[in-house]
């Protein structure tokens, strides 16, 4: 059986305040053609579907686009809900679906297979959506030796569904697939991270977890990793920061043969407009041949002059329309000073020393150039005349 495992599709997230429904729409269309062209039995959808609990009108259209693309190339799909997604929201209208779409959010559900034969028998997709501790103790309400709910952290949770999973092994016997939106131990945490992962362990998943099945398809995380070669995340098919411009898009397309035995190839996503990264001071951040290769291209802009510049996004924008984010990072800063702003306003003698102190204290250490004090000595003289006049 062939397998494509996708994930977090995050319809409806912007990126720096622009809308991403265009882009992801034709990178999802790209998708429903890999799907026909490989002939993909399957096509599974680990959570995060949405970006919003409450998304808006134009985000179900895309995903019924999607979903109608994706099953009219004959391929079955198995979609589950993520952290991002309203469960009750994407599945409200699940038990209409037409035959070939499955969408799971229910987690009294897990541990039931969705079954899908091919020429070596049946292969039982176990959904898994994601579940929060807090949410979930209603319906599993096991308790510890005093009576309290053990499904205190998600790593709990996560291993108790899991124990559904093989418990629903066991009465189904075959292949299996287990599909999970968690953050899994083992990932890279440079690949890509969503917004709310904590890292300190208590929402982190061992991976022993997911023992069992013959292929888990993972989503949560935004870049693809192969924490085994049973454990994959695919990641997202759209670039949603300039800290996931240099990780490929695509999806994990997986053979499944009659055994159990897995074979992964990536399968790459086209990157509708390039994301870079431009360091250099403002002068040469517009230099007419850096706007030339990349005029098209989502720009976060890194300038290094000293001191802030007037206007730097409208400047910059106005050569690369696509710039999103400016950043002011100088090369050659002074060394800050330790002392806090208060105690160097305390220190300051003059009018001057305080507009210094200031100046010292908004521009990363940098205080009046002679210049500047010679402007500042203008400016406090003209008062000082002024008020006499009164």
């Amino acid at each position: 059986m062939r397998i494509l495992h996708t994930s977090d599709w995050h319809i409806g997230r912007s990126f720096h305040g622009h809308a991403t429904l265009d882009a992801l729409a034709g990178v999802l269309a790209a998708m429903a053609a890999q799907v026909r062209e490989h002939a993909v039995d399957v096509v599974v959808v680990a959570g995060d579907v949405f970006d919003s609990a409450t998304p808006a009108a134009a985000a179900f259209a895309v995903l019924d686009d999607a979903l109608l693309a994706l099953h009219e190339t004959g391929a079955t799909v198995i979609v589950t809900s993520g952290n991002h997604d309203s469960a009750a929201r994407l599945g409200f209208h699940s038990r209409l679906l037409r035959d070939g779409i499955h969408i799971v959010t229910d987690p009294r559900t897990v541990g039931t297979p969705i079954t899908i034969d091919d020429a070596d028998g049946p292969v039982h997709f176990y959904g898994i959506p994601y579940l929060e501790p807090a949410i979930v103790r209603r319906h599993w309400t096991d308790g510890d030796a005093a009576g309290e709910p053990v499904l205190r952290t998600q790593a709990q949770t996560v291993a108790h569904a899991m124990s559904l999973v093989r418990a629903g092994m066991a009465e189904h016997p075959g292949r299996s697939v287990a599909i999970a939106h968690c953050f899994a131990a083992g990932v890279d945490a440079t690949t890509g991270l969503e917004r709310e992962i904590r890292q300190g362990g208590i929402d982190m998943v061992p991976l022993p977890v997911f023992d069992g099945p013959d292929y888990v398809a993972l989503g949560h995380i935004h870049g693809r990793q192969s924490l085994s070669e049973r454990v994959r995340y695919a990641g997202a098919p759209l670039h949603y920061s300039f800290g996931e411009q240099h990780k490929e898009r695509g999806s994990w397309l997986v053979d499944i043969d009659g055994e159990g035995g897995i074979e992964a190839e990536w399968l790459a996503l086209p990157v509708p407009r390039r994301l870079v990264t431009l360091t250099g001071s403002l002068d040469e951040l517009l230099a007419p041949e850096l706007v030339a290769a990349h005029a098209d291209d989502w720009v976060s802009a890194v300038y290094t002059d000293a001191l802030p510049q007037t206007d730097p996004m409208r400047r910059l924008r106005e050569l690369y329309p696509f710039c999103a984010l400016v950043q002011h990072v100088p090369i050659d800063a002074p060394a800050k000073d330790e002392r806090s702003y208060a105690q160097r306003l305390h220190a300051a003698v003059t009018d001057v020393d305080r507009i210094d102190a200031f100046l010292a204290h908004v521009r990363d250490g940098a205080g009046a150039s002679e210049q500047e004090r010679a402007l500042i000595r203008d400016v406090l003289d003209d008062r000082v005349r002024a008020e006499a006049l009164v």
